[in-house]
């Protein structure tokens, strides 16, 4: 990486920090051999605010609502899109490829949670906030609802879902709701404020709808799949990783073109 390079990254990570009132007091930065892209991570984030102003699944309730935004494999399809753009273009064509692309940066929750606790938080509001990372929206429902100590019941079809993942995610044989998906976000949500919620991400050009709600913990972890019910179960293992790793060694012994 050159200096050109680093100071180009630097300014954008200053501009949006600067954006969200934040400051980076601490960090390491150096160059690696065979590393031709830059890694950025927090590794500790502190918060500084009003104690009645932040959510946690503590706060979450029976009877919230959970609204998801995006959908499902936000990441796992963009990185898809990026890494391997000509082997999609074959298949789906060029137009669908550059559409493809912009998933990978929808890969925030940053503007999603911002504009949600607009509305209101706790019993004014929005409760509990968790990014559909590891294991997708599957496993962050399950996540968010035992954090809460609390039930879901939740129905698959309302869950949006950005164009082209479904393609994509078929292309590469993996479940698009068990996939990662940094930059989907699942919010627990009081019901008065659940369809205001909904309405002020869409002006911000947020996908997002209200799929299900948090029970009494005696009822469990519920997913209606196609009109039945079923277990909401935590996939513990991501098939995005086995997926991406797979797709890079036959791209590198060009077999993934065959």
């Amino acid at each position: 990486m050159t200096e050109e390079q680093l100071t180009k990254v630097w300014k954008i990570i200053d501009r949006e920090c600067k954006k969200m009132g934040m400051a980076i007091v601490c960090g390491h930065t150096a160059r690696y051999d065979n590393c031709y892209y830059p890694m950025v991570g927090g590794a500790t984030v502190l918060a500084v605010g009003d104690l009645d102003k932040y959510v946690s699944p503590k706060f979450a309730k029976v009877g919230d609502k959970i609204i998801i935004t995006k959908g499902p494999a936000v990441e796992a399809s963009g990185i898809f899109a990026t890494m391997f753009p000509q082997f999609l273009i074959r298949k789906f064509g060029e137009e669908f490829v550059k559409k493809a692309e912009t998933l990978f940066y929808k890969m925030s929750v940053v503007e999603d949670a911002m504009t949600a606790v607009k509305v209101g938080v706790r019993d004014n509001g929005v409760s509990a906030m968790h990014d559909a990372t590891e294991c997708g929206i599957w496993g962050g429902l399950f996540e968010i609802a035992q954090a809460a100590g609390l039930g879901v019941r939740i129905e698959k079809e309302k869950i949006v879902i950005e164009d082209c993942v479904t393609e994509i995610c078929n292309l590469f044989k993996i479940d698009p709701y068990k996939s990662i998906s940094e930059g989907t976000l699942i919010i627990a949500c009081r019901e008065h404020k659940a369809e205001k919620v909904v309405e002020v991400l869409k002006e911000k050009g947020i996908k997002s709808s209200i799929v299900g709600e948090l029970t009494a913990p005696q009822y469990g972890m519920i997913l209606i799949e196609d009109k039945k019910e079923k277990r909401l179960e935590h996939p513990k293992v991501d098939p995005f990783w086995k997926a991406f790793y797979g797709a890079l060694q036959r791209y590198q012994s060009c077999n993934l073109f065959d």
